[in-house]
């Protein structure tokens, strides 16, 4: 099992950057694809981006060119950062472990964007 802790959500301006961590506990993280959902209010939660234990991406089209994910796995932490804010990546962040049957997830963290 992983118990997962993200970090780095804030208000920030249109525009501007952020990176959001996520650090896992537990065994064998490098086996796990990790992946970030958001959930904005009134809205299903979203799949922005993914990174599988041998290193495949997958991007929202939403997200495409503005996000990269990346893992650390020496640290078990995954990364996600984030340029060109929109308002409309306003949300709630939400970090997700997955392999096999088995998906863990963190308590989030919230992103505003807003001038």
């Amino acid at each position: 099992q992983v118990q997962l802790v993200e970090s780095g959500g804030g208000l920030v301006q249109p525009g501007g950057p952020l990176r959001l961590s996520c650090a896992a506990s537990g065994n064998s993280f490098s086996v796990y694809t990790m992946g970030w959902y958001r959930q904005a209010p009134g809205k299903q939660r979203e799949l922005v981006a993914s990174i599988g234990s041998g290193g495949v991406i997958n991007y929202a089209d939403s997200v495409k060119g503005r996000f990269a994910i990346s893992r650390d796995n020496a640290k078990n932490t995954v990364y996600l950062q984030m340029n060109s804010l929109k308002p409309e990546d306003t949300a709630v962040y939400y970090c997700n472990a997955k392999r096999m049957f088995y998906s863990s997830w963190g308590q989030g963290t919230q992103v505003t964007v807003s001038s």
